[in-house]
Formats: structure tokens, sequence, C-alpha cells
């Protein structure tokens, strides 16, 4: 007896429409599906399309989280779709790992032609905590020595390693010891740093040009005396560009914001992908590479399965060839430029508003307590119970009232982060200003009534989520 035909899984989508949640619950993170429908954030996603989610009854939300940073180029791009499916045709001689392939050559040509010097080569993997791992390993293998720096409040993946150098306690807490010999500075402080490279037994200082963690930017001039630090002392620097780069802030790397900046290594992830194919890199000078790969029998002492594979490869040429046609890097910097004019002037408006941060679509607003003394207690009573809780009285009604999904920049903080598609219109990012203006003026002026509300509608959406 013949068992019933299975539909195709483009069909079985709809085939299973529905059952999202139910499929979460019963076999993947009950906890995550329990923060979901706590917020009120469940909807039945059917469709995503340039920097729009759109749910089962047809309305369409302004993706402002892309996926944290994934789809910059929007959902579904048309372009880096038909470059897939023409490698899918070719029937390439995929992965034969004791070999090598085109794809990933030319995508690794395309990377180093792209990145600064001292620049020159790439090592392929499938992820941004393996370009992170990777960078680990190199730094160690090319300097002979295991301490590493990393900054406070880093966010640089949660593999072991990469967990190694996460400067957030609710990342690192009961995973038991981490790796030893990685050690935590402040962020932007030079002396700290001088101070942790003084013994002369470090390996490498990696930091992100701009932290994930709270939106926060590297001070001008920090990163090029960063590096000058490590070189004097021996040590490599790693700038971690698995979220910045790829033309978000205005250029291809981030750092190139900042003068005189010479990284020995530099990772990426993330939107290199074209938000289809899991795809890593982890680029480095050709002394730190030859330093590792140093002789036939060393070929092979590091590496990742999936990391050379002509499918990543060919999403990751397309997402670069997207970049260049449609001339996304300018448009990032046209109008992050914007939505810092357009938000800017909400400090000023605003008791609660602290900063306005960012660089291109890379966007942080930073929240604090008014001054009015009544309110002012009710924050800090609300802060020691929930910390965060402010931030949440922005992001959940943007996303009911106004459909636009955005997220809070870090546990525990009262900032809210925006990473917009680079395909975003300026008629988007306004909308997004004036929802933002309008949700701020609600929650400040009505902050008792609107911490009240929010109390009672999470903790109904916590009951029925259980």
């Amino acid at each position: 007896m013949s068992s019933p035909a299975r539909p195709d899984l483009g069909d079985l989508i709809a085939a299973r429409a529905g059952e999202a949640m139910e499929l979460n619950q019963r076999y993947l993170n009950r906890q995550l599906g329990r923060v979901v429908k706590t917020l009120g954030f469940d909807r039945e996603w059917v469709h995503g399309r340039g920097a729009h989610l759109i749910d089962a009854a047809g309305e369409e939300y302004l993706d402002l989280y892309a996926g944290y940073g994934v789809f910059s180029l929007g959902r579904n791009h048309p372009a880096v779709r038909e470059q897939l499916m023409s490698v899918m045709a070719a029937e390439p001689a995929n992965l034969p790992q004791i070999g090598v392939t085109t794809l990933a050559g030319v995508l690794a040509e395309e990377l180093v032609s792209r990145a600064p010097e001292p620049i020159d080569a790439c090592v392929l993997n499938s992820s941004g905590t393996e370009a992170v791992e990777t960078a680990l390993k190199l730094a160690r293998a090319t300097t002979g020595r295991s301490r590493v720096i990393h900054c406070e409040r880093a966010f640089h993946g949660l593999t072991l390693g990469s967990l190694s150098v996460n400067g957030n306690a609710e990342f690192r807490d009961r995973f038991g010891d981490l790796l030893p010999n990685f050690e935590a500075v402040p962020f932007g402080d030079l002396q700290a740093l001088d101070a942790a490279l003084n013994a002369g037994d470090v390996a490498a200082f990696i930091v992100e040009p701009i932290q994930g963690k709270g939106v926060f930017v590297a001070p001008d001039g920090y990163l090029a005396a960063a590096g000058e630090l490590c070189h004097a002392h021996g040590a490599l620097l790693i700038v971690d560009e698995v979220q910045t780069g790829l033309g978000r802030t205005g250029r291809f790397l981030c750092l190139e914001h900042f003068d005189g900046v010479r990284s020995d290594m530099v990772t990426l992830s993330k939107a290199l992908s074209g938000g289809f194919v899991p795809v890593g890199a982890t680029l480095c000078s050709r002394a730190v590479f030859e330093r590792t790969f140093d002789s036939m029998e060393n070929s092979v002492v590091h590496g990742s399965t999936f990391g050379n594979n002509d499918f990543s490869a060919a999403a990751g040429l397309a997402t670069l060839r997207v970049l260049d046609d449609e001339r996304m890097i300018e448009r990032a910097q046209t109008m992050g430029a914007l939505l810092l004019e357009l938000t800017d002037p909400l400090v000023d408006k605003y008791e609660v508003v602290r900063e306005v941060r960012g660089l291109g679509m890379m966007w942080g607003i930073e929240l604090g307590p008014p001054a009015g003394r009544a309110a002012r207690k009710l924050w800090e009573a609300i802060e020691r119970r929930q910390p965060g809780m402010f931030a949440q009285m922005v992001t959940v009604p943007l996303f009911h009232e106004h459909r636009i999904l955005t997220q809070v920049a870090g546990h525990h903080m009262n900032v809210i982060k925006a990473l917009p598609p680079l395909v975003i219109s300026e008629s988007e990012i306004r909308r997004f200003a004036a929802a933002l203006d309008a949700v701020l003026a609600d929650a400040q002026d009505h902050l008792f009534r609107s911490y009240a509300s929010l109390g009672v509608s999470l903790g109904r959406r916590t009951l029925s989520a259980r």
C-alpha cells in the first residue's frame, strides 16, 4: 500500500498554516514562544517582501528588526533569488572538500578587494559566531599567545569561544567556566586597554565599531589608537563587523568611518547571506593567514564543513552585486542621516529621551526617568521590579498601534534599536519617526496610565501564554 502523496514544501507552508506556534511550543523553544505571546507579537506571518512582514490577515508591518540585520536587502530580494536559482540549475560540483571550487574563490576575491589594508585573505564559514571563533583561533596561532581582550557589553556570538568574549552576564551565566585568559575592558577606554596589554601576553583585542547591545558608537580615534596599542604590544586587532558590515552604516565596513584603523582581522556574516543561505567570513592579513596555515600538513587545521559551499557563495556574491547595482551603501548613508535628523529633536522634546545615536541604518534611542518627582518614583519602582520596562512601553505600541517592529537593544536596557533594511523608503523613515513621536508623547504624558495599562496587558498575556 503506497503512502499518500505529500505536498511540495512550498505548498506545505499553506497546508500547515496556523500551526507555527503550536509546533514551536511542542518541539522548539517554548520560553521564546511565551515571550512572543506576552508581548503580543504572535502573528501568523505568511509573507516577507522588501521592508515588510505580512500576516495572515494581509496586514503589512514595517520590519525594523530585519532579522538582527540579516535582511539588509529586504526580504526575498528578487535579484539574489534569481542568482541562487541559476546556480542550482547549473548543478555545481559543490563541496568536493579535498578540492576547490570557483564561487568560493570569487566571493573571497570580492570581499578582500573591498576591505582596507592589510586585509588580503579570507576564511569562509557559516555564521557570525563561526567567523569570530575563526578569528580567535587565528590570533592564537599567529601570536603563540592565549589571552584575549574584549569589551564590556560586547556581543560576539553564543558558541563557547565567542561566548568567552561576550560581555553580557545574561548570556554567560549558567554555562560554567568559559575559556580561560579572556578579560573585559570598558568600551572606549584606551587606558584600560593599554593596562590589559602591558603584560605582553595578549593574542588579540576584539571589538565592535558599534556595540549592538545599546547601539554605542566607538569614540573618534578609539579604534585607530586601539590598533596602535595592540601592535605596539605584539597583539592583533579584530574588528567584529558581523552586524555593522556590508553597508549598514553607510560604508562597506563601519571601520571606514574612522581614520587610521589597521585591523588584522574583520568578521562578517548576517547581511552577506542576502537573507537566504547562511554564510560568514573572516577576513585577515596574509601574514595572519600564513602563520596558521603554514604547511601542507596544517592546511586543514581549521575549517567549516559548509564554509566554501557554492550556494552560500552565490548568496554572498549576489548580495554584493545588489549593494553595487542599487547603490545601497549610499542609500544607507542618506536614509540614516534623515533618520537622525528626524529623531534628534526628540531629546529636547521629551524628558524621557536621553540620547539618539547611531550611524547609517543602525540607530538607537536611550530612555531615562522623567524629572517630575511622582513620575520618577514610579519609574524607579517599576524599573526595580523589571529593568527595561519603559522601553517596552514604546516597542509594544509601535507594533500594535503602528504596525512597526522594533527591538529593545539589550537585556535590562531602556534603549530601543532599529536596523532598517537598506531598501527602506524615505516615506517609511518618516512614518517611523512620526509613530515614535506619538508613542513617546503618550508614554511620557500618561506615564501612570501607560505603565498600568501595559502591566495589565502583559500580565494577561503571560497568563494566557502558559
